[in-house]
C-alpha cells in the first residue's frame, strides 16, 4: 500500500517527491496525502523490522499545523455533509437511465 501511495505522487520527504528507494532519517519530515487530508509527520525513530501499529505509532509524530488543518476541513466537510442528499441503497435500473439521459441532454440556457 506504501509503494502504491509513492508511486502516486501522494508522499514526500522533506518537500520532494519521495521513491519507494528512499531511506529515511530520525528527523525527516514526510507529507502523506490522502486526498482530501494530508497528514505531516516527523520521523522519530526507526525500526529494522515490520511489527505492530502501537510500536510504529511511537516511531513518528504528527505535527501540530497538521493536526489543526485536518480537524478544520473535517469540521468543513461534516458542515457541508449536512446539504447533501441522502440516497437509500443503490438506483434502480429506471433511476440509473433517466440520471444518463439527463447527462446527454443538451443544456437549456
Amino acid at each position: 500500500m506504501a509503494v502504491e501511495a509513492i508511486v502516486a505522487g501522494h508522499v514526500s520527504v522533506n518537500a520532494e517527491r519521495a521513491k519507494a528507494a528512499k531511506t529515511l532519517r530520525i528527523g525527516d519530515v514526510v507529507a502523506i496525502r490522502k486526498p482530501p487530508f494530508e497528514h505531516t509527520v516527523v520521523v522519530k525513530g526507526l525500526s529494522e523490522q515490520r511489527g505492530p501499529a502501537s510500536v510504529a505509532a511511537t516511531l513518528f509524530e504528527e505535527t501540530p499545523e497538521s493536526r489543526a488543518r485536518r480537524t478544520v476541513l473535517a469540521a468543513e466537510m461534516k458542515s457541508l455533509g449536512a446539504h447533501t442528499p441522502r440516497f437509500k441503497g443503490r438506483p434502480t435500473k429506471k433511476t440509473r437511465r433517466d440520471y444518463e439521459k439527463w447527462l446527454r441532454s443538451p443544456d437549456e440556457e
